[in-house]
């Protein structure tokens, strides 16, 4: 059901990444503000790794909004970070868990009556339309701002950089980003940023929009997992399961096996290793890689309870090493694009709501 909310609505909900909050963005929650007596700002992408596509953490990104606000406005906001999943049905559930066990923290009564606040503009936005007895405002685009354009600003050098992020941002954010600007985050994400854009540059003379096919391994030992430390952008020290892209006269399982020997040399026999393969998953969410549209297939190795074989880091790995998989949850922001999502799905490494919650 979508109609125009009015201000008797108990709760209001406004979903985004909000890398960086914008103008358009400041839209929304104005709207938002209007339609109800509470809001709930949902921070996606919550604990990724900093990256050029996601440069701020979550907390940074809440510190923008709040500076966005009048004294009165802020009491009424409250700000849920949320990850990422694969699992769509197990994306909405975990949302409004968030979001109900967020307002009991603050103190709010249940609402009787919530209104949902976005822009439908692709089919990145289709999650507007899933969660039942919410009632969708869906608003037309009202600022020409977004996100990319505003990153761009951050990290291309250009001489109009600083008037295209004054125009593009309300003047909380900018002073946040001024500030942000001088910082060892941004000159290493700026390094980054013209590695990707020399990337996208190359496959611009493509006849045709470029997917490209990587391989990616998971191997757990006992209670532990083979992680690589990347020694080369995109990602640069961050950790990783072994993985690449996939070869013209290779199959997928060819890859993965030449990739895990390159990348760890992991003291295992091959036929060995054949016989531990455990599952496989393909990861195909059209905006889980930085380097653009990337379709990854995931191999699950499970070794068993013996001692973890010998690794040694090699190829674009500049570690190799085995990590308790007890560990993996703090370690959630130091792992490249999603492969904490994809370690998550193979290893069970947080609780799965009930689908009927």
């Amino acid at each position: 059901m979508i109609h125009r909310p009015s201000a008797s609505h108990d709760l209001a909900v406004l979903v985004g990444r909000f890398q960086p909050f914008h103008n358009a963005h400041q839209v929304l929650l104005r709207r938002a503000l209007d339609a109800a007596r509470h809001v709930a700002v949902v921070i996606g992408s919550a604990f990724q790794a900093r990256s050029p596509k996601n440069p701020f953490s979550w907390q940074e990104r809440a510190d923008m909004i709040r500076l966005a606000l009048d004294e009165a406005d802020r009491a009424r906001v409250l700000f849920v970070p949320m990850r990422d999943h694969f699992d769509e049905e197990r994306w909405f559930v975990e949302l409004r868990l968030a979001v109900d066990a967020a307002l009991a923290l603050q103190g709010v009564a249940s609402p009787a009556s919530t209104v949902l606040v976005g822009h439908v503009k692709d089919a990145t936005r289709d999650y507007l339309h899933g969660f039942d007895g919410w009632t969708l405002h869906a608003i037309e685009r009202v600022h020409s701002a977004s996100a990319a354009t505003v990153r761009e600003a951050l990290f291309s050098g250009a001489k109009d950089a600083p008037e295209a992020l004054s125009r593009a941002v309300p003047a909380g954010t900018l002073g946040f980003l001024q500030s942000w600007m001088k910082t060892p985050h941004h000159a290493a994400l700026a390094q980054e940023w013209e590695m990707l854009r020399q990337h996208d540059a190359s496959w611009s003379v493509a006849p045709y929009p470029v997917v490209l096919v990587t391989v990616d391994c998971v191997v757990r030992c006992g209670e532990h997992v083979l992680l690589i430390r990347r020694g080369h952008a995109p990602g640069k020290g961050l950790r990783a399961v072994p993985g690449g892209f996939l070869e013209l006269r290779e199959t997928t399982l060819q890859s993965a096996l030449r990739e895990l020997e390159e990348e760890t040399h992991l003291d295992l026999p091959p036929a060995e290793l054949l016989a531990c393969l455990a599952s496989t998953e393909v990861f195909d969410r059209p905006d889980r890689s930085q380097r653009g549209r990337t379709i990854t297939h995931g191999h699950f190795f499970d070794l068993g309870d013996r001692h973890p074989p010998a690794v040694r880091a090699d190829d674009d790995a500049a570690a190799a090493e085995w990590i308790p998989v007890q560990a993996l949850t703090s370690l959630e922001d130091q792992l490249l694009d999603d492969h904490f999502q994809m370690l998550d799905h193979f290893l069970g490494l947080l609780p799965r709501p009930p689908i009927d919650a």
